[in-house]
């Protein structure tokens, strides 16, 4: 009697769950893609107030340029040919 009680509750418990599942699922998805959705509009926004007009030209980074006297103390180059 234990067991059929055991497997009727079991059955009702996994029931609830999945119907659970099916009500809540889709409102915690809906959610999420409404606050990537603002997140992404409000990335365009600020990006379209900092735009500066068409031909303009904005430098990020700069990378340091490599000293000369480096490349001077390497040596001299010496090319050769491959002898079949």
């Amino acid at each position: 009697m234990q067991l059929i009680k055991f497997i009727i509750i079991a059955i009702m418990v996994l029931w609830v769950i999945r119907v659970l599942i099916r009500l809540l699922l889709p409102m915690l998805f809906n959610n999420l893609a409404s606050k990537m959705q603002q997140q992404a509009t409000g990335g365009q926004q600020s990006q379209q107030r900092r735009s500066k007009p068409e031909g303009s030209i904005s430098i990020d980074y700069m990378p340091p340029k490599p000293d000369q006297s480096k490349t001077d103390k390497l040596g001299d180059f010496v090319d050769y040919e491959e002898i079949k």
